[in-house]
């Protein structure tokens, strides 16, 4: 079993040495290690192989020594700016008082202006919040005092506070608790040492993370405004386009007294789709509601839980298969996008679906670039499932009804140019932080410009985006 241990140590020789030799004496395997002293000083963080008992044991060994500390506490990062005389000591009543307060100084700066006073900028690692208010009333007394707000991603920032910084801030944008703050960290160190070893910078992958956590939570409640348009397919059947300003699009095609969707978005959107599909479809508590799954990325499939079916691939069913039993699904087996999708479902809040409710409509077993696997009728219409090679994700999936020449591609065509502007600016966060959103980018080509080729006098409705008609 492996298990990352975020260690604080001491930046002096041989600190590494000693946790490598508790961590050998208990038998456990260093599989992963990552310290950046340019983006924290003390921060070490140790992926071990071991068994229970072992980690049991490396545990209480590392917190002995110290190494061990709670990398979330309520530490808070305070920058200030003094303006004190240019004169000999002047600085020398401020530094006591923050001695006093037991608060460590992360970051000073200060330098002669010709003007008479001085600016000292400081950066404050404050551990008793509640002491904060005394500290600036103290500091006020003696000089001018200007409070700054502050970006983690900022390079003043000293290497001793940064992980600190982000792990509290994810979690007050999040709402988490200890041991998903805990995750946060690990699996944002994990992208972030991917992205530096291909010279990405890693304070920019931080600052990526952060927006994208800001993006989906500050979209919730009334800040949910989703582009809502609708098109006649015949005289029976309406379809109901739902474009949110992050996660996939949903597609809901509505009969006399059913409904299916197409796709579902991120999980964390549950209540405000729901009380929308309230709003769009009469009665929509008792209509049956089935669902088409174009493959199993966590941005298309959240809203299982409101489905009594759900149609996808025999890929996509064992993806599924394999979050259910806790282990890695397909994405998460590419070691580029794991600890992209591991954030994703706790800021999305994703669990897998209940996989009595998954039906397989069938299995690619040939070598063509969209592959026939089988087809499900709705309200008397015939929708084909075609599989692709796996380019955007195993199991990707084209829906088809030629009756009414239509195509639910997923993500295998996407339609950038008809993104919002919101879209626009959550769209380009994935491709960083994952290296490309594609598992294998000419395969993905390849499907792509098949699909757009083969289906040019249908209306394509895309995974993102706004529909297409070429």
């Amino acid at each position: 079993m492996k298990k990352t241990y975020v260690t604080r140590m001491p930046d002096k020789v041989g600190a590494f040495l000693v946790a490598s030799q508790i961590i050998a004496r208990h038998g456990g395997n260093i599989v992963r290690v990552n310290y950046n002293k340019a983006v924290d000083l003390h921060t070490l963080f140790i992926e071990v192989a071991a068994n229970d008992e072992q980690h049991n044991q490396i545990k209480a060994e590392l917190a002995e020594c110290g190494y061990l500390t709670d990398s979330t506490n309520e530490s808070q990062i305070l920058m200030i700016v003094l303006t004190l005389p240019d004169v000999s000591g002047a600085v020398l009543p401020v530094l006591e008082i923050l001695n006093s307060h037991k608060v460590n100084i992360s970051y000073i700066s200060s330098q002669e202006n010709g003007t008479g006073v001085q600016y000292f900028k400081m950066g404050l690692l404050i551990e008793n919040t509640s002491e904060i208010r005394a500290l600036i009333d103290e500091i006020s007394q003696i000089c001018e005092i200007k409070i700054l707000d502050y970006e983690v991603t900022d390079r003043l920032l000293d290497g001793t506070v940064f992980y600190v910084t982000f792990a509290n801030e994810m979690r007050s944008i999040l709402n988490l608790n200890q041991k998903q703050t805990n995750k946060v960290l690990i699996y944002a160190n994990r992208m972030m040492q991917i992205l530096d070893e291909q010279k990405k910078s890693p304070l920019k992958t931080f600052d990526y993370i952060r927006r994208f956590a800001s993006f989906v939570r500050e979209r919730k409640g009334e800040n949910f405004n989703p582009l809502v348009s609708f098109y006649t397919l015949n005289d029976k059947l309406t379809l109901f386009m739902i474009e949110p300003s992050c996660g996939s699009n949903t597609y809901v095609i509505q009969s006399d007294d059913e409904l299916l969707f197409i796709d579902s978005g991120f999980a964390c959107y549950r209540s405000e789709m729901v009380a929308l599909f309230k709003e769009l479809f009469h009665n929509y508590s008792t209509l049956k509601k089935s669902a088409f799954i174009t493959h199993g990325d966590l941005d298309h499939v959240g809203l299982h839980s409101e489905f009594d079916a759900i149609y996808m691939s025999g890929s996509c069913y064992d993806n599924f298969a394999l979050e259910v039993e806790g282990k890695p699904n397909f994405r998460e087996q590419n070691p580029l996008h794991e600890p992209y999708c591991k954030l994703s479902r706790i800021i999305s809040g994703y669990e897998p679906p209940a996989l009595e409710k998954c039906i397989v409509v069938g299995r690619r077993t040939g070598d063509e670039v969209l592959e026939h696997i089988g087809s499900h009728f709705f309200a008397g219409k015939r929708f084909d499932f075609y599989e692709g090679k796996g380019g955007h994700v195993r199991g990707d999936t084209v829906i088809v009804c030629d009756e009414l020449k239509i195509v639910f591609s997923g993500d295998i065509y996407v339609n950038i140019k008809g993104f919002s502007d919101d879209q626009k600016e959550f769209n380009a966060l994935a491709p960083f932080l994952m290296t490309g959103v594609d598992s294998d980018a000419a395969l993905a080509k390849e499907a792509r410009e098949y699909l757009v080729k083969k289906y040019s006098d249908y209306v394509i409705y895309p995974g993102h985006g706004a529909l297409k008609k070429f």
